[in-house]
């Protein structure tokens, strides 16, 4: 059961974001990403109290995602990313993404203990992921 409204079109968009954000990553990273977009969607707190669509998360400005502005992300939605992108819309999480709001690709360096105030909650290969602190009540 999906945990965020969404359209076939926004399908496809939550694809195309996971694959041009963690294809290097492999399956697990872009799930990762994905969760990051759907918590975005969820959460009401910070820069997300007027995000409520997967359309609005990606597309979000200032605070979006850079591989928007990139060839790549406009490229067609494979089958495959747009499977990994329905696993997440229906609620799968996969830590340490399972409530982060934020990544960055660190490369090879070390995470930040914070960033933009809020908790690193692990690494997957390059990519840190953040979450909300308790006391931003985001979900």
């Amino acid at each position: 059961m999906a945990v965020v409204k969404y359209n076939d079109m926004e399908v496809k968009l939550l694809a195309r974001l996971m694959r041009a954000e963690a294809e290097s990553e492999g399956v697990q990273g872009m799930l990762m990403v994905g969760n990051v977009g759907v918590n975005r969607v969820r959460a009401s707190c910070l820069d997300f109290k007027e995000i409520t669509s997967i359309s609005q998360m990606v597309y979000q400005h200032p605070g979006g995602f850079e591989s928007t502005l990139y060839s790549y992300f406009y490229q067609a939605a494979r089958s495959s990313e747009i499977k990994l992108a329905k696993r997440v819309i229906n609620g799968e999480t996969f830590h340490p993404a399972t409530r982060a709001l934020w990544f960055y690709n660190s490369g090879d360096a070390d995470c930040s203990i914070k960033w933009f105030g809020q908790w690193n909650s692990g690494k997957y290969k390059s990519h840190c992921f953040y979450s909300p602190v308790e006391s931003e009540n985001c979900y």
